[in-house]
C-alpha cells in the first residue's frame, strides 16, 4: 500500500478490525520512511453493473463519481459523509442482490435524486439543476413550486430542516 503522505511503499500493519457494515477490513497503517500512519479499508470486489448512457456508451458504475457528485449538493449543508456513504452501499448491494449486469444511467441518477429529495431539498435542487440540465430561471422555479408543498405544512415538515 502507497503511503499517501510521502508515496514510500513499505509499511506496517499496526491494527485491523471489521468494517462498520462487517462487508470490509478497516487496516490501521504506519509507513516506515516517514512513521505518519493512515487507515486503508479492504473489501470482497464485486462486479459492477455497467451504466447506459444516454448516448448508448456503457461504462461501469462509479462508487467515486456517485459520491463526489452528492458531495457536491451537498457542500455546506447538515448532510453527513456517513449518511452519503451508507446511501451508496445500499445502492451497490441493490445492484448486486438484483444481479444486474447493466443498468440505465437514469435510473442511478433517480435514485440520488430521491434520496436528497429524502435528505435535504437544497442538496436536491443543487444535484438537480446538474443533473436534469435547468438553463432558465424557469425551471429552478418549476422544480422549487414542486418541492415546497412538502416544506410548507409544519405537520409534513421535516423537523431537521430549519426554516
Amino acid at each position: 500500500m502507497k503511503c499517501p503522505f510521502c508515496g514510500d511503499l513499505n509499511n506496517k500493519v499496526i491494527d485491523s478490525r471489521l468494517g462498520k457494515d462487517a462487508l470490509s477490513i478497516r487496516r490501521r497503517r504506519e509507513c516506515l520512511k516517514c512513521e505518519r500512519r493512515f487507515t486503508t479499508y479492504e473489501k470482497v470486489e464485486e462486479l459492477t453493473p455497467l451504466l447506459i448512457k444516454k448516448d448508448g456508451r456503457r461504462e461501469p458504475f462509479d462508487r467515486d463519481k456517485a459520491r463526489s457528485g452528492i458531495l457536491k449538493a451537498t457542500q455546506k449543508r447538515p448532510v453527513s459523509v456517513e449518511l452519503i456513504d451508507n446511501f451508496i452501499d445500499q445502492l451497490e448491494r441493490q445492484f448486486h442482490d438484483a444481479n444486474l449486469k447493466e443498468i440505465p444511467a437514469w435510473e442511478v441518477g433517480e435514485k440520488i435524486i430521491d434520496f436528497l429529495k429524502r435528505t435535504d431539498p437544497v442538496a436536491y435542487v443543487r444535484f438537480a439543476s446538474v443533473y436534469r440540465q435547468f438553463t432558465t430561471l424557469d425551471d429552478f422555479d418549476r422544480e422549487l413550486k414542486e418541492l415546497a408543498p412538502a416544506y410548507e405544512s409544519p405537520d409534513k415538515r421535516n423537523p431537521q430542516f430549519k426554516q
